[in-house]
């Protein structure tokens, strides 16, 4: 359960059975990661509200079917992400990925010097630009890895693969961004 606190499965069975404040802390929980993920694939903050909404909404409708013992972060970023990719899908939207959010907290306690910052906001901002020119399934693949940091497992839960198809689309997907960042 690496990155989840001990207590997600037993709140997801609660909420499975019904307990309404269990789902409310699975919320308080998610609802941060819900939002990022929404966020990266509809590339609008205004969507990515909704489709959060829509998906904690379907989330709770769907308790029911969902698998006992298994993780809930996974399966509701699952939910998310299609309500996601159906309000992207419907606005027929094609813009440049804006991947700012995800890319703000960059990592490592220590404030960098004038130069280095300078310079890793160059570099941050070359990135961005070349995932933003890849294709849907390679930006859903870097950004589930790489911004959401998914484990594979997860990733392949949120866009309905298989974890080998992960492997090999990470793979595939950082080789076009390799070509599309190096001069």
């Amino acid at each position: 359960m690496e990155g989840r606190p001990p207590d997600d499965v037993a709140l997801a069975e609660r909420a499975r059975r019904g307990d309404e404040r269990a789902f409310e802390e699975l919320v308080r929980m998610y609802q941060d990661i819900a939002f990022r993920t929404a966020f990266l694939l509809t590339r609008s903050a205004a969507d990515a509200e909704d489709a959060a909404q829509v998906g904690f909404v379907k989330a709770w409708s769907a308790l029911p079917r969902f698998r006992s013992g298994a993780p809930f972060r996974p399966w509701l970023l699952r939910i998310v992400a299609n309500e996601a990719h159906n309000r992207r899908r419907s606005a027929g939207r094609r813009a440049e990925l804006q991947l700012r959010s995800a890319a703000a907290h960059p990592p490592g306690d220590a404030a960098p010097s004038p130069e280095g910052a300078a310079l890793g906001h160059e570099e941050r901002e070359k990135l961005l630009e070349g995932v933003g020119r890849l294709d849907e399934r390679d930006r859903d693949i870097i950004t589930c890895r790489y911004f959401l940091e998914l484990t594979e497992r997860e990733t392949a839960e949120v866009l309905g693969v298989r974890p080998g198809t992960v492997k090999s689309r990470t793979s595939r997907a950082l080789d076009r961004l390799k070509t599309e960042i190096e001069p």
